[in-house]
């Protein structure tokens, strides 16, 4: 008994030690729950989408589409495009800018200050220095309006045929204050511009105005409330997206900066009025730099949209001014080189064979970008250095007639098929009225005297014949 006794206290001694050792083993097992809870912690909750990575916008870009920040000052009203005063003669060569100057359409060269002849045409003796002129006060930059929210369209098919009437072809440019006052004195404006979008611009002898919408860096500048009622009041208008973008002291955007200002703005307008006409900016020359400058806003806009540039009327200016940065004229395109600049001198300005030997030529470069069946408006030309600078009155009347014949009548194999190979469909004469001093060679109405000038009826008579 005494030995089964010792024998169950030693088998109940070992029990213990085995069962502490198994509750200690069991103490130290992984738990399955606390890996659960640390699987569960690591999860992306239930139906929540991870944030996708913002891709990062293109160098050189100008935000001027639909994702624009607003910007808080809000420009009521593009203003007329400064022109450069004329400059005062001097014998000195050369000035010394003391401030920036004013933004202007075109750097007046300085001359000497002997007279010419009024005859003295083909090589009037002046002299160009290399600075240009300035301005003593700077215009300040206006602040770009933001575009509004629109969803983009596909690029619209060939609008069809559009072929002026001939009274519709002879139109002009200028301020928009003397515009009545001179169809009313007599001027019979076919087609009429004043480098803006003006919803309350009155009509009168059925002469059609096109909306210009002005661009800068930024964007559009043009109010979008006067956009916006054109679009509600008069559809199937012509838009002109921009002007002279080629020039610093115009619009002055870059080609690439061109071909997307121009994809937001042309969506907004055909996603509101289907009909409108979208006409591109004119450049200010058709010549072999500027067509290279229009190369790259083409080949920007196939790249980048997949799809032709949506044109359906293609505008130029026509002048005749020297391609050299500093210098006068119209310098070199924003973005660019010199390469091809045709440095013109002021003998050359009112050469109107030179004028149509670029015509000829853009026609051509028109043909092989495939917008030969497109029309072709000159938006700008005429004579805008001083009659003093060998420019006389006479001269510039015969330069006029002579034009005119020559846009009613040239044509060839490149030119516009539904206008029976007519190289350009309209022209605008540079300008109705400029009253700012040297700049109005040109002018068709004199507001002091509220009649046509002698230029106007030469205007006149030569569309009434």
């Amino acid at each position: 008994m005494k030995d089964k006794s010792r024998s169950f206290a030693s088998w109940f001694f070992v029990g213990l030690i085995v069962l502490g050792v198994g509750l200690l083993g069991w103490s130290l097992r992984p738990s399955a729950l606390d890996g659960e809870a640390i699987a569960v912690a690591s999860a992306t909750p239930a139906g929540e989408v991870p944030i996708p990575t913002r891709t990062p916008l293109p160098d050189g870009e100008v935000m001027a589409a639909a994702s624009v920040t607003p910007v808080t000052a809000v420009f009521t009203q593009t203003p007329l495009p400064t022109k450069t005063p004329t400059p005062t003669k001097t014998a000195t060569p050369t000035q010394t800018p003391s401030r920036t100057p004013a933004p202007s359409r075109t750097a007046r060269p300085t001359s000497t200050a002997t007279r010419l002849l009024a005859t003295a045409v083909s090589a009037p003796t002046v002299a160009v220095t290399e600075t240009a002129v300035v301005v003593e006060t700077a215009v300040p930059t206006p602040t770009p309006e933001p575009l509004p929210t629109n969803t983009p369209v596909p690029a619209p098919a060939s609008p069809g045929p559009i072929v002026p009437g001939y009274h519709e072809r002879f139109g002009v440019v200028g301020g928009n204050s003397s515009f009545v006052a001179a169809v009313d004195a007599g001027l019979p404006v076919g087609t009429f511009m004043n480098w803006h979008v003006d919803p309350t611009q009155p009509m009168r002898y059925g002469v059609r105005f096109w909306h210009t919408i002005r661009l800068g860096p930024g964007g559009v500048l043009t109010n979008w409330a006067d956009i916006d009622r054109v679009l509600a009041e008069q559809p199937g208008a012509v838009w002109v997206i921009g002007n002279e973008p080629d020039v610093v002291v115009q619009d002055n955007l870059t080609p690439q900066a061109y071909a997307r200002i121009f994809h937001t703005t042309v969506n907004y307008i055909k996603g509101r009025d289907p009909s409108a006409k979208i006409a591109i900016a004119g450049v200010s020359q058709p010549t072999p730099l500027r067509m290279a400058y229009l190369d790259i806003v083409l080949d920007t806009y196939q790249a980048e949209y997949g799809t032709p540039m949506p044109i359906d009327i293609w505008t130029v200016h026509a002048f005749v001014l020297r391609e050299e940065a500093g210098s006068w004229g119209v310098g070199i395109p924003p973005g660019m080189g010199g390469a091809g600049a045709r440095l013109y001198e002021i003998s050359d300005h009112g050469n109107l064979d030179i004028i149509k030997q670029n015509l000829v030529e853009f026609r051509a470069w028109m043909a092989g970008r495939g917008y030969q069946e497109r029309p072709l408006a000159v938006t700008e030309y005429g004579i805008v250095m001083p009659h003093d600078y060998g420019f006389s009155p006479e001269m510039v009347a015969d330069f006029m007639v002579r034009s005119f014949d020559y846009f009613v009548n040239a044509g060839n194999g490149t030119g516009y098929g539904a206008d029976n190979g007519r190289l350009v469909q309209w022209w605008f004469w540079f300008s109705l009225y400029e009253g700012q001093e040297g700049y109005g060679t040109g002018n068709l109405y004199d507001a002091a005297t509220n009649q046509l000038t002698p230029l106007g009826w030469t205007f006149a008579n030569y569309v009434g014949q």
